[in-house]
């Protein structure tokens, strides 16, 4: 049976797929230098004196030949700390909840519901200020605990009804054959319907990921030295105010952008994988 990956393009299709990656580069590079052009038309406007040459020190810098990261970089490692550990627990909240939503059990249905809503209904900034300021005193949590709670919570409840659709996608005679081979509701879930729902789940939960490193800017707000956090502060000292957060917003666009591909890879592979 002949795969998808192995039907040759001719040298039409072939051209044909060159020529619109070029237009696409080419548009991306056309309006990248678009947006150029109206930042710095913007700050000409406003009198704003660029000082970009100032930018790369709190990046790194090179002492005696050793690379020395900067601020920067230190609060993008913590970024990138906060996002992997939510994104572990979200995980599981998430499967928990979406389990719990397709119970037979009453009780389990209802708390999934509750904890749904409850989250999906409420900005993550109250919910961040409540865990940090109510609950945390009360059980102990450090800010970083704190924060990977509510970034938990929060992606966790999103990311269930995506596990959700994923199990409930799976073909229900792969539930009647495996219930009638006498395998419980546990090993079900772990040897039959998991794994067969992960090809469904696995695209939109790394789209969930890039929401996710987006909103742990958030965390800054109960003082996390992430990237956001470390930002600010040397705006304060240094009064670069449009180098920073370019530099900011820049280096969140390659993040997400990265994840995005990743995505889209997964995406034609399993497109591919159809056939």
């Amino acid at each position: 049976m002949m795969n998808a990956c192995d039907i040759p393009l001719s040298g039409d299709d072939a051209r044909t797929g060159w020529k619109s990656l070029l237009r696409d580069w080419l548009g991306a590079i056309a309006t990248a230098g678009l947006l150029i052009w109206f930042v710095y038309a913007g700050g000409a406007g406003l009198g704003y004196n660029w000082q970009w040459y100032r930018v790369p020190r709190y990046l790194f810098t090179f002492s005696e030949g050793h690379f020395l990261a900067g601020p920067l970089l230190k609060g993008l490692v913590i970024t990138l700390k906060v996002s992997a550990v939510s994104l572990v627990f979200s995980s599981l909240f998430g499967v928990v909840t979406a389990i719990g939503r397709l119970s037979a059990s009453f009780t389990a249905r209802a708390i999934a519901r509750i904890y749904l809503e409850s989250i999906r209904n409420t900005p993550l900034l109250v919910q961040l200020f409540f865990i940090y300021f109510v609950f945390s005193p009360l059980v102990g949590l450090s800010r970083f605990a704190s924060a990977v709670l509510a970034l938990s919570l929060f992606e966790g409840a999103y990311a269930s009804e995506i596990i959700r659709a994923g199990i409930m996608a799976v073909p229900r005679g792969q539930w009647e054959a495996a219930q009638s081979i006498g395998l419980s509701p546990w090993h079900i879930y772990r040897h039959v319907v998991l794994p067969q729902a992960l090809r469904h789940m696995t695209p939109p939960l790394i789209s969930q990921a890039v929401s996710l490193i987006k909103d742990s800017a958030l965390v800054s707000t109960i003082a996390i030295y992430d990237l956001t956090m470390k930002g600010q502060e040397i705006i304060a000292e240094t009064y670069l105010v449009f180098e920073l957060w370019f530099t900011i917003a820049a280096i969140y666009l390659l993040l997400t952008f990265s994840l995005s591909l990743v995505t889209q890879a997964m995406e034609k592979r399993m497109a591919l994988a159809k056939y």
